[in-house]
């Protein structure tokens, strides 16, 4: 389609995009996959959601849920270029798996709905690749919907996500009577006709020239306001070439100073041509991107995207079938080839494992590959030990690569296989249920016995017993899911003094410490960093205490934190002082007073003023105005705090037309079977996402009764 077609570059690796797509959930992102596989011929049929048929939704549960719940791989070719595209979940439950995409990622596209714009999971996942450093173009969908409105939708970008918007066309027609998009670089017309899948060019159309060379020179201006060579030109010449402007757009899309913004249908196949020329154009290849960096022997290496450099790959994915394991690598250096018993090392066992087949994956089909090479992102077949975020590489020249970050859990059930013959199955279900999906935990509770599985939310869990269901053919339990709660301190103590001796033969055991307890700054709001709110300090004098059992102390510190005084949960947020302490010559060691630090903070926990912490999360809810005063009680009476409320005006019965978007604060645990309530409120109109936001204090009633009754307060005993 392009006027100016690409050639194929010297250097292979410089024809490769390898990308994700981004979105709030129901945004269109696995239409626009569909849609591109199409466009680039890999398929030969349009797929879609509502029917079931596409190819990267292939899961069963996918498909009756009509949502993306699992990462899918599919490689296409465009312009001369190999293509290979991840379709991401757009669900909040499932953004682990997103993450460990975006680590593998060169760059990405987020799709916005023209309606309403930037959405909550829309933002999350936009942080989560500035996280990676991913540059990202835009594609506002759904043009044809009533109601849109791609300034909004760009506006939108702007105010929530804070780069600057670049957007480089012009829709031809609005609604239902959009058809096409004038390309604001070359000033052409591209227009998609009723019946036909190919775009056709023609002049800008005559009632459009005025607001299009507005538009166009309103993208210079910003242009040259970020790019120093497209300012030398601007202020030159008056204008910037559209050679230049392209230059300038891919260094700023790569920089992440700008991002490019397009627009279409995704559903009607318009807009899909020029937004892959656009990934051509503008988004990195392997060799575009910084070398990747490692640890090998304790120092920082880079290696270079050469497939004659040593061999090294990132594992991101997992599938345990029960055929065998299929391992997707994302190649950083180094060439594997088929045919050779390739012997790698898993970096995270560690020990060394035997690489059989080579796949080129296209969502549930795969292809044989001859050879991987830097750049590439592959499946492959025998690693049976290596788990998401595990480094593969030549054993010859060890490197561990930084493995994708996992998100805490916050939800948790108890399972258990109905039929006890059972029970060894399931602990095998849920041992490839963790391989495959870091972000879900199995332990075993000490107290009760029941196995708990913890996962990002309720839909998360929901999808999980549903795939042990299906994939097992296992007769499940499901108890009430459990919330992971957490204590903090509100008021401390000073001076609590603890002394540690045991003597029962042989050397004894000495160690005598003093506390100060208090919490910390902003530590009872909702931060909720669980992982970061402890801090230690030691003000010791005289060498009362040696440094060596100052570590000491506070490794039992850290120990404590594991159960706090009101239900056995997780203490974060509070400051330890150790201002004094007393050794002995003999019987004074590192373990002795370890375990006077873990003793002296439990018991200055329970002396302590204590609060129950609880995770909450922003709740997103779009109905149909004439439901909002149920909606707003119902919220109420799970304890929400309503922030924003507005109006979408419109009419009729479509998504957008006469809705309100109300978005509270809402404890998690009172979000157990919402999604039922707002269907049944709602006549199934109204849809709602979640956010989670950190911590609050829970309420006097939820911990009192929690003490009354020695139960914690998701059901399970205090201990």
């Amino acid at each position: 389609m392009r006027t100016e077609p690409h050639r194929n570059p010297v250097n292979p690796l410089t024809a490769v995009r390898n990308l994700g797509i981004l979105a709030h959930v129901d945004a269109g992102k696995t239409t626009v996959t569909e849609r591109i596989l199409y466009v680039t011929g890999t398929t030969h049929k349009r797929g879609e959601v509502h029917d079931g048929r596409t190819v990267t939704d292939f899961d069963s549960q996918e498909r009756d849920r009509g949502i993306t719940i699992f990462a899918a791989a599919v490689s296409c070719g465009w312009d001369g270029h190999r293509i290979n595209l991840i379709d991401t979940p757009g669900h909040v439950d499932f953004s682990d798996e997103v993450a460990r995409s975006l680590r593998v990622l060169d760059g990405a596209i987020a799709v916005f709905d023209a309606v309403a714009g930037v959405e909550p999971q829309s933002e999350s996942v936009w942080r989560q690749a500035d996280r990676y450093g991913v540059p990202r173009i835009a594609f506002v969908n759904k043009l044809d919907r009533a109601g849109a409105d791609l300034d909004a939708a760009v506006e939108s970008i702007r105010q929530r996500l804070h780069p600057a918007p670049l957007v480089v066309q012009l829709p031809i027609g609005a609604e239902d009577g959009f058809g096409g998009v004038v390309d604001l670089l070359r000033m052409r017309a591209l227009v998609w006709s009723d019946g036909r899948d190919s775009v056709e060019e023609r002049p800008v159309p005559a009632a459009l020239v005025d607001e299009a060379r507005r538009r166009r020179r309103v993208l210079e201006e910003a242009v040259a306001e970020l790019h120093p060579g497209a300012l030398e030109e601007f202020c030159a010449e008056s204008v910037v070439s559209a050679r230049t402007l392209e230059g300038a757009l891919r260094d700023l899309t790569r920089t992440g100073d700008g991002v490019v913004v397009l627009c279409g249908s995704a559903y009607r196949n318009r807009g899909i041509e020029p937004l892959l020329d656009a990934v051509v154009a503008y988004l990195p290849s392997p060799l575009d991107v910084p070398d990747v960096r490692g640890v090998r022997e304790g120092e920082e290496e880079e290696r270079a995207a050469d497939p004659a450099a040593p061999f090294a790959a990132l594992a991101f994915k997992v599938n345990a079938t029960a055929t065998g394991r299929l391992t997707y690598l994302r190649v950083y250096s180094g060439t594997i080839r088929k045919g050779e018993a390739v012997t790698v090392w898993d970096a995270g066992a560690p020990r060394t494992e035997r690489i059989g087949r080579i796949l080129r994956v296209q969502a549930d089909r795969h292809d044989r590959l001859d050879l991987a090479v830097a750049g590439d992102i592959v499946a492959v077949v025998g690693l049976k030990t290596a788990r998401a975020g595990a480094t593969v590489c030549a054993p010859g020249a060890p490197l561990v690569l930084e493995p994708p970050t996992t998100a805490e859990p916050v939800v948790s059930v108890a399972v258990e296989a109905r039929a006890r013959m059972d029970t060894d199955r399931l602990v095998s279900a849920l041992t490839r249920l963790v391989e495959e999906d870091p972000s879900l935990v199995v332990r075993t509770d000490p107290e009760t016995a029941q196995t708990l599985l913890s996962g990002m939310g309720e839909l998360h869990l929901e999808v999980a017993v549903e795939k042990i269901r299906r994939a097992h053919g296992l007769d499940v339990r499901v108890g009430r899911p459990r919330v992971a709660y957490r204590e903090t301190v509100v008021r401390g103590v000073t001076g609590h003094v603890h002394r540690h001796v045991k003597q029962d033969g042989g050397a004894g055991q000495f160690a005598h410490v003093v506390l100060d307890v208090e919490p910390l700054p902003d530590s009872s709001g909702t931060a909720g960093d669980s992982a970061t709110g402890f801090e230690f300090r030691s003000v010791v004098v005289g060498g009362r205490v040696p440094q060596e059992y100052v570590r000491s102390v506070e490794a039992g510190c850290r120990d404590a934190l594991g159960e706090g005084p009101v239900g056995g949960h997780p203490v974060t947020g509070l400051r330890v002082v150790l201002t004094d302490g007393a050794t002995h010559s003999k019987d004074s060691s590192e373990m002795a007073f370890r375990t006077a630090g873990r003793q002296a903070l439990r018991e200055a926990l329970r002396a302590c003023a204590m609060v129950l912490l609880e995770p909450v999360v922003e709740v997103t809810v779009t109905v149909p105005e004439d439901s909002v005063g149920g909606v707003l009680g119902d919220l109420a009476a799970r304890r929400g705090r309503v922030t924003d409320s507005t109006t979408r005006g419109g009419t009729g019965t479509g998504a957008g037309a006469g809705t309100a978007v109300i978005t509270a604060t809402v404890p998690l645990a009172e979000l157990f079977g919402y999604a039922t309530r707002l269907r049944s409120r709602t006549q199934g109109r109204g849809v709602f996402t979640t956010r989670p936001t950190g911590y609050a204090p829970a309420p006097a009633s939820v911990s009192t009764a929690a003490s009354a009754s020695g139960m914690a307060p998701d059901g399970t005993p205090a201990r």
